[in-house]
């Protein structure tokens, strides 16, 4: 029975190995193959038969997508957004989620759940008066009208999450920094802020990578060239280099690549923090 049991155990062993490996397969082959394809001369992406690997790969489809249509200010603009809505959604929403953990005042589980309902808002149905709003602050077609807005639709995961975060640090530490004359302002930047980094890092990957890749909010308030964010120049990259795949694939991968980046500073803590979360679910 220990000998059926332990290969039953092994056999069920495999087979997770075996759906982990073909489901990261799925996964990574369509990205490898834009890798692959964007160091590939023009010429030769659909060459028959095909070939994964270039044998002369090249780097003049990477120069070429940086230097036309204006890709790198359309870099910038973004990287640009993306900082300042991650900085300022940070902020913000810990500042939000420490008030709704550690102090207890009138409408306090009414706000919160009002902050849970907007959560369950499709984007869609918020645009038009999202752009009303922007039109009477008279944020259209500007950078910080994108930061204004993409703020506010992060504040609400994001005091969710560090929330539920925050209310898991014992209250005994906050006890003890009030004895010693701490104020609100010191407990929440020198306690809630040092102890919550896994929690702050997984935030701040969430947050970026949504501004980053966002595209209907951007699409409809900004119309000067000058200020368009890399959704949109990928689409029209694309529409304007439809046949030149190496090239289209060249700026995708740089687009794609601060988001690796980002992932790579915060992996620790993000595993961290979801980690800690199964472990109090």
């Amino acid at each position: 029975m220990v000998v059926g049991g332990r290969g039953r155990r092994r056999g069920a062993m495999a087979l997770r190995l075996a759906l982990l490996t073909a489901g990261v397969v799925v996964m990574l082959l369509p990205f490898a193959y834009m890798l692959a394809t964007s160091f590939k001369p023009n010429a030769m992406v659909l060459e028959i038969p095909l070939k994964f690997f270039p044998e002369h790969p090249t780097t003049a489809n990477y120069v070429a997508a940086w230097t036309s249509n204006r890709f790198a200010q359309y870099f910038l603009n973004s990287v640009i957004v993306a900082i300042a809505t991650t900085a300022a959604a940070l902020l913000l929403s810990s500042m939000m989620a420490f008030s709704f953990a550690r102090f207890r005042f009138p409408g306090r589980s009414l706000f919160f759940g009002l902050i849970l309902i907007a959560l369950m808002v499709p984007t869609m149905m918020m645009l038009i008066p999202q752009f009303l709003l922007a039109r009477d602050l008279h944020v259209l077609d500007s950078l910080w009208g994108l930061v204004v807005f993409y703020t506010g639709g992060n504040l609400g995961f994001n005091t969710f999450l560090l929330h539920s975060f925050f209310q898991d640090i014992p209250s005994e530490l906050d006890e003890a920094m009030i004895v010693d004359g701490a104020s609100p302002w010191t407990r929440y930047w020198r306690l809630i802020l040092p102890l919550s980094r896994p929690a702050l890092a997984t935030a701040a990957i969430f947050t970026f990578l949504a501004s980053w890749d966002e595209f209907t909010w951007a699409l409809t308030i900004i119309n000067d060239p000058s200020r368009y964010t890399l959704p949109i120049a990928i689409a029209l990259f694309q529409g304007q280099h439809s046949t030149s795949w190496g090239l289209v694939f060249a700026a995708s991968a740089i687009a794609i690549a601060p988001v690796l980046i980002i992932f790579a500073i915060f992996q620790r803590q993000f595993v961290a923090g979801i980690a800690s979360g199964a472990v109090k679910a």
